[in-house]
């Protein structure tokens, strides 16, 4: 069952569209030709087989990848006109990455502020109340003094996330953020982000957590070789696809047993 909002925008209101996304690196084509549509307040989960492109398509949302042609609209910025702020746009866009690129030198709450401080320009007061806020939020409030080092995969992520949305971010982008975690770790990430879900905030996730998928995406968009060959419900595509490479990926993910190509 999807994951009740407690919040629902005005439908239709678009957060992130993608027109004609190519990327190439040099002469491997990642990203085909991609359109993508997030509405305000949806959970969108990319899903698809190891190099279709999935993380390339999130980097190249934020500019982390610039595209080689297409149009990426964020929040009403394009963010791949020549002469857009793009610092001034990525303040509104959270990324949580793999590995959760904590610095390793600075406490939970100084990972958390100093960001807001240099970027924000936030006094250390409001900056330190934001980080304990978020950090409240993501279960990890008792960890605020302590060295990344002293923390479990599963908090270090939890803290990560806590330092996406201490920036205020419109649009939250998650990159496979339970791969590197152990697998007796991974349900307390997606329980945040779950949360997160039911408080009406914009996510899309390349993951390959199939149940979470289902239980709380809004849609499924399917990657294979760069092209997208199927979006819809996610109820839909992960239990009744359609397209024959997308049935053909989850009888694998889902069956480990299922000797089926998936690459």
């Amino acid at each position: 069952m999807a994951a009740q909002r407690r919040w629902r925008p005005d439908a239709g209101e678009l957060v992130v569209e993608v027109r004609g996304l190519r990327k190439s690196f040099g002469s491997l084509e990642v990203l085909r030709g991609i359109d993508l549509d997030v509405e305000r307040g949806q959970v969108v989960c990319v899903i698809g087989p190891s190099g279709s492109g999935k993380s390339t398509l999130l980097r190249c949302i934020n500019l982390l990848e610039r595209p080689t042609s297409g149009t990426v609209t964020v929040n009403g910025v394009e963010l791949t006109h020549p002469d857009v702020d793009i610092d001034a746009a990525r303040r509104r866009i959270g990324m949580v990455f793999q590995q959760f690129n904590l610095f390793s030198h600075l406490s939970v709450r100084d990972n958390l502020t100093l960001p807001q401080r240099r970027v924000l320009r936030r006094g250390k007061t409001e900056a330190i109340e934001v980080a304990r806020h978020n950090l409240r939020i993501v279960g990890v409030a008792e960890k605020e003094s302590a060295m990344p080092a002293q923390l479990s995969g599963g908090q270090q992520q939890r803290v990560a996330i806590a330092r996406a949305l201490s920036m205020d971010p419109e649009l939250m982008l998650f990159d496979e953020p339970t791969s590197a975690l152990d697998p007796e770790l991974v349900g307390e990430v997606l329980g945040v982000m779950r949360r997160l879900a039911e408080d009406g905030m914009t996510m899309l996730v390349v993951t390959h957590e199939m149940a979470f998928a289902r239980e709380v995406a809004d849609r499924v968009v399917v990657l294979d070789h760069g092209l997208v060959v199927e979006d819809g419900a996610a109820q839909q595509v992960i239990s009744a696809p359609r397209a024959e490479r997308t049935r053909t990926f989850l009888a694998r993910v889902l069956d480990p047993t299922h000797q089926g190509p998936v690459s």
